[in-house]
């Protein structure tokens, strides 16, 4: 399973419709969008699971968007897999940290962080996620958030509120989304201490963090909210 064989099977699936409607994915206008539906993408990582890392790496490597949509989901199938051991699980970690230059926008962050990244830091200490929260590039802030995502489906919640308050007043939209997304499954765990953070922030913080935030609530509740907030 080599990335040159992923990338001719990748090529096959191609059609400049499906690239038209995924020209928005790119990072920039050497992000090269070749249009390939983005279920066929996964289906065709799962059948490359097995790749080795170097090979997953080269894929990372590619301008073809695509392919790293592949290379990232096959970590994201491995990070899972039960079979995985501890020395892989490790491996796959520091690959996505090392290579994050090509892990660049959100839907490569939202593919593959909270288990390549998340399940590997449960147990570890996570430094790693606050000096990505400072950092100058977009999608690595938007790992330090979204990882939590993994931490907060085991009641482990204080990272997932540090980090979104780090955060809260970031310049990105995309910043600003991922703050809600996080604090919204928080919410889900623990309905109070999601209330007690909305008290303090709802009047200053991005309109849809606290649109996100607040998406699961009842009306009343939301509205209350909303009231508070200023629009950004």
């Amino acid at each position: 399973m080599t990335a040159k064989q992923f990338i001719e099977r990748l090529k096959a699936l191609s059609s400049k419709q499906a690239a038209k409607g995924h020209a928005h994915l790119a990072a920039d206008k050497t992000d090269a969008i070749i249009g390939v539906k983005m279920g066929q993408v996964f289906a065709l990582a799962k059948e490359f699971m097995g790749m080795e890392l170097d090979e997953v790496e080269k894929l990372l490597e590619s301008p073809i968007h695509e392919a790293r949509v592949g290379a990232v989901s096959i970590m994201d199938f491995q990070a899972r897999s039960k079979k995985t051991s501890p020395e892989r699980r490790k491996e796959l970690f520091d690959l996505y940290i090392k290579r994050h230059d090509r892990i660049n926008t959100w839907d490569l962050v939202d593919r593959s962080a909270i288990w390549v990244v998340g399940s590997y830091l449960i147990d570890k200490p996570r430094k790693i996620l606050y000096k990505l929260a400072k950092s100058k590039m977009m999608a690595e802030r938007r790992t330090a958030i979204v990882t939590t995502l993994y931490f907060i489906g085991k009641d482990d919640l204080d990272d997932a509120y540090q980090l979104a308050e780090i955060m809260l007043f970031d310049k990105e939209e995309l910043i600003h989304k991922a703050n809600g997304w996080a604090l919204r499954f928080a919410g889900d765990r623990d309905k109070k201490r999601l209330l007690k953070f909305l008290d303090q922030y709802a009047a200053t913080m991005p309109r849809v963090t606290l649109r996100y935030a607040l998406e699961k609530m009842d009306k009343k509740t939301k509205e209350r909210y909303m009231k508070l907030g200023k629009a950004k």
